[in-house]
């Protein structure tokens, strides 16, 4: 199937590693141009450099009021155009309600919920028809997480903030989609996991709760967020799709 992604341009952000990483890689195999981000200027040039020349990475920090226009600027300078975002940014500090301090809820909502606002508007100001805006959130859109209480209070905020928007910007013919990714293979999962006194058995335990008993790949991700990026995705907007092996309970 071809997805019709060829020359087409996209930032992701957060794409040095984990999903946002697996995404670019998807979006370049299939013929995409992509400017990834990452807060380490170093990290971020060798993490685009794996993936050739189709891929520039830019040092940037979601919470940086700047860092929109910047990256758009990037995509238009290195590869002529600019189709699409796909806003990733590494989760919250965990923790329970008493757990976590004031500082780290405003440390988060100035990267998780503000920036991605930020990036959000800026890219709807200059995208044209065809364009689409997508968002990584999480499971917690639908279904707290125990011990996520941070993401648990930002992501169905910016949810609710994709919908909006897609309202918004369907007349002009621009999409927006969020991805909710459960349990996926990733340094995050790991370190989620890690917190537990076995976290082989917790991941485990975990598994067993899942239809398909298995954590997912950041590939099988990455072809999800890759085809809603597409083209071939074009009369998808203001969806959330979870990318979670059956765990959600709901339909």
């Amino acid at each position: 199937m071809d997805l019709g992604l060829k020359d087409r341009v996209y930032v992701v952000t957060g794409a040095t590693r984990g999903l946002g990483n697996a995404t670019a890689r998807e979006l370049v195999a299939d013929g995409a141009k992509v400017v990834i981000t990452g807060r380490d200027e170093k990290t971020a040039v060798e993490a685009a450099a794996e993936l050739g020349p189709n891929a520039v990475g830019v040092a940037a920090d979601n919470a940086d009021p700047a860092a929109p226009d910047a990256l758009i600027a990037a995509a238009r300078e290195h590869f002529g155009g600019f189709d699409g975002v796909l806003i990733s940014v590494g989760g919250p500090a965990p923790g329970f309600v008493a757990d976590n301090t004031d500082e780290q809820w405003r440390a988060a909502f100035e990267s998780v919920f503000l920036g991605a606002v930020r990036l959000a508007r800026a890219a709807a100001a200059q995208l044209g028809e065809g364009g689409v805006i997508g968002f990584v959130l999480s499971g917690s859109v639908y279904e707290p997480i125990p011990a996520l209480t941070i993401s648990n209070g930002l992501r169905p905020g910016l949810a609710g903030f994709a919908k909006s928007l897609a309202d918004e910007l369907g007349p002009r013919g621009i999409r927006v989609v969020g991805v909710l990714p459960g349990r996926i293979g990733t340094d995050r999962m790991r370190q989620l996991d890690g917190l537990s006194p076995d976290p082989d058995a917790t991941r485990a335990a975990n598994e067993s709760t899942i239809p398909l008993r298995r954590y997912g790949t950041p590939q099988e991700f990455g072809r999800t967020a890759a085809f809603l990026l597409s083209p071939a995705a074009s009369y998808l907007t203001g969806i959330m799709v979870p990318v979670d092996g059956g765990a959600r309970a709901g339909f």
